[in-house]
């Protein structure tokens, strides 16, 4: 949170929804795992900065109702489109989750990775505000890990990352942690699971994130980018085809007001 948060924005933009698609999906284990969270009834769940519903279609198939609070129309419109988008027990509210109206007390708070770009302190006391009695904030993070390429990707990242501030090694639990946001009171991981993308594919999914959309490159910077990409990854893909490990961590625990002053 705080520098380089205005990059937000580009969430909003129709090329960064479509790119989505190519990012590795969530681990079955993750679901299993926000299903023991839901101890209250009825089990409702809140999806903070939902995306294309990643993580709220999945859930919708285990509890009684999702609520997925997205800013931008275009992830919605893409999150519809996709499998599960659909679900009866699955509301969509277009809108910023610091100001939205929410339909609590959920017994489930999920947020991944956009919570990094939200106002926490406007955010936090409507989450306290709003969990039932048992419910708990769960964050999310997923991603493929011990990559043989990930020195030489971070380095064509850093070139052209729009994020003032990127950080390979950042962490959004320990960022919310030393900031006093959240008390994490539990973890786990998975196992690490096979994930098969071709190149292209793999190049892509980078254009789905804020610092490096294509709407913020000029058409000569984006070809250099994605050749630069493919010249970091090419020799670990067989057949144009690379292999990762995809791991994700779930901490969950309850959201926190520091005392004021806060800092954004």
């Amino acid at each position: 949170m705080g520098s380089g948060r205005e990059l937000a924005h580009v969430f909003t933009y129709a090329g960064v929804a479509e790119a989505y698609r190519y990012r590795p999906a969530y681990p079955a284990e993750v679901f299993a795992a926000l299903q023991k969270l839901m101890v209250d009834e009825p089990r409702t769940v809140l999806d903070l900065g939902a995306g294309d519903g990643a993580l709220a279609r999945q859930l919708a198939a285990r509890a009684d109702r999702v609520d997925a609070v997205e800013i931008s129309e275009a992830m919605v419109a893409a999150g519809r489109r996709r499998s599960g988008g659909q679900r009866p027990n699955l509301r969509w509210i277009i809108g910023a989750a610091e100001t939205c109206e929410l339909f609590g007390p959920y017994a489930l708070i999920t947020a991944g990775a956009s919570l990094h770009w939200m106002s926490w302190p406007r955010l936090m006391p409507r989450l306290c505000d709003t969990l039932s009695a048992s419910g708990v904030l769960a964050v999310v993070e997923h991603g493929p890990r011990e990559l043989p390429w990930q020195d030489d990707i971070v380095e064509v990242v850093r070139r052209h990352s729009r994020s003032p501030d990127y950080d390979p090694h950042f962490s959004l639990v320990d960022a919310l942690r030393e900031g006093g946001f959240f008390n994490p009171v539990g973890h786990t991981e998975t196992v690490p699971v096979l994930f098969r993308q071709p190149i292209q594919e793999y190049i892509e999914q980078f254009h789905s994130t804020a610092s490096l959309a294509r709407e913020l490159m000029a058409t000569d910077e984006a070809t250099a980018f994605g050749a630069a990409a493919h010249r970091a990854v090419a020799p670990w893909a067989r057949n144009g085809v690379l292999e990762m490990a995809v791991v994700a961590s779930v901490h969950w625990g309850q959201p926190t007001v520091p005392p004021a002053p806060w800092s954004e």
